[in-house]
């Protein structure tokens, strides 16, 4: 009987839970949740999840949020915090890259945008603020890294599928980008070395937004992930010997052979607790015709226009606008964007709801399929990325899992659709106005 242990770094709380060789779950879930960047912190919590299970199962499964970048002494002591994807202070660092290079060609080689959330943008932006933590940094690792040298006894091993995640991996060598870390002044040797070998039972750390594909089942260019949570995504894995990223979208590597490829957006699960923190909570319901552009951009733009300075903007706000109108608005604002994302990827047959945030919520999957104009099925899988994990770890055994579950499809009201697409419509021309397009 094979038992794998899936653990699951997401980027507000960690998970971990024992799967059996068909992906199911056979013991608890234990799930512990922090509020801070502190990598000694999601060290200790790690170990309270895990808590020796590590050593009762043939093998461990880790999904990690990506981005994140931690500088650590020579003695493998943190010298930052964890610096995440929403930590947008180095984004006048990603203008500066952008002025100092040809972006495209970066994008072309990367399959990532010069924004903040990467590391090149970090990397730069530490060198300028923070020079003495620069230069005193033996290496830049990501925070599953930290875990690992703590738990696994490993040193700083850098998968593909996490590697690719930084903005720094050139996705057709799969190797570290020589003219990015010549352009920030980072020597290789102060990056962890690339593999994908197992440290004793721990295979390596691999990126969320894949991990979360493979446990919703979501795999081919049919299929994709519509994933809410603490920000939002679709996205598409698959096979390919030529990865081509698209303009507007990122494309990841999962291993030498699958690419993750899609957009995401900074607002998801944070601006749906934003709305309960800020909006009365016996809102009523919205009108129909409520009148408001709502564009999410309360984190910043990533795809599919990448910047990181934009800010979010309400439009059409008359006083008979209720709280329920705004909250409305605000869904649908969120689904305009990924409908945007969507006309980019023309492949689309299928798409799974899945994360936390659409799955407690069943009317945003509603205006989701209605903004889309495609049905949408909500995943049965509660917790894709930590099922993921799982499964990536059965594959590398050679046990290939049951089909993931899957729940309710919403199909989309047709009175809807075209409502929805005028309504987008409007949303395109203000975010023009914004861009200083028009």
């Amino acid at each position: 009987m094979v038992r794998v242990l899936a653990v699951d770094l997401g980027s507000s709380s960690v998970r971990a839970q024992v799967f059996d060789e068909r992906g199911e779950p056979v013991d608890e879930l234990r799930q512990a949740a922090y509020g801070g960047d502190d990598p000694h912190e999601i060290v200790r919590l790690v170990r309270e999840v895990v808590a020796g299970r590590d050593a009762r199962v043939d093998a461990v499964g880790v999904s990690s949020f990506g981005h994140s970048l931690v500088a650590l002494d020579a003695s493998g002591r943190p010298l930052t915090p964890v610096l995440g994807w929403r930590d947008i202070r180095s984004a006048g660092a990603a203008e500066e890259l952008a002025r100092r290079t040809d972006a495209d060609a970066v994008f072309a080689r990367t399959g990532q945008h010069l924004h903040p959330a990467f590391w090149p943008a970090k990397l730069l932006w530490l060198a300028e603020t923070e020079p003495e933590v620069f230069r005193a940094a033996a290496r830049f690792v990501s925070a599953a890294d930290v875990v690992y040298a703590e738990l696994a006894g490993a040193e700083p091993v850098e998968s593909v599928s996490l590697a690719s995640s930084t903005g720094l991996l050139d996705i057709h060598r799969s190797a570290w980008d020589d003219a990015l870390l010549d352009l920030i002044g980072v020597p290789e040797q102060k990056l962890p070395r690339i593999g994908d070998e197992a440290h004793g039972r721990w295979f390596p750390a691999l990126f969320d937004g894949a991990c979360s594909n493979l446990g919703a089942g979501c795999t081919g260019r049919g299929r994709a992930a519509l994933m809410v949570g603490t920000s939002a995504a679709l996205r598409v894995l698959y096979e390919t010997d030529a990865p081509d990223p698209k303009p507007g979208l990122f494309l990841y590597r999962l291993d030498d052979r699958r690419v993750v490829e899609g957009g995401a957006l900074s607002d998801g699960g944070n601006l749906y607790a934003w709305l309960g923190k800020t909006l009365a909570a016996d809102a009523g319901d919205p009108r129909p015709d409520h009148g408001l552009t709502f564009v999410p951009f309360l984190g910043g733009e990533r795809s599919t226009g990448w910047d990181a300075t934009a800010t979010g903007t309400i439009a059409g706000l008359t006083f008979a606008t209720t709280p329920a109108d705004l909250r409305q608005a605000a869904l649908e604002g969120v689904a305009f964007r990924i409908a945007a994302i969507a006309e980019r990827m023309p492949g689309l047959e299928e798409v799974v709801a899945t994360g936390s945030g659409l799955l407690r919520d069943p009317v945003w999957i509603q205006v989701m399929a209605d903004a889309l104009a495609r049905p949408v099925t909500a995943s049965g899988v509660e917790e894709a990325s930590l099922r993921g994990a799982a499964v990536a770890a059965l594959q590398r055994l050679g046990y290939e899992p049951v089909d993931a579950p899957l729940g309710e499809t919403f199909t989309p009201h047709e009175e809807r659709v075209g409502a929805y697409r005028s309504a987008r419509e409007r949303q395109e021309r203000l975010i023009e106005v914004m861009r200083g397009d028009d």
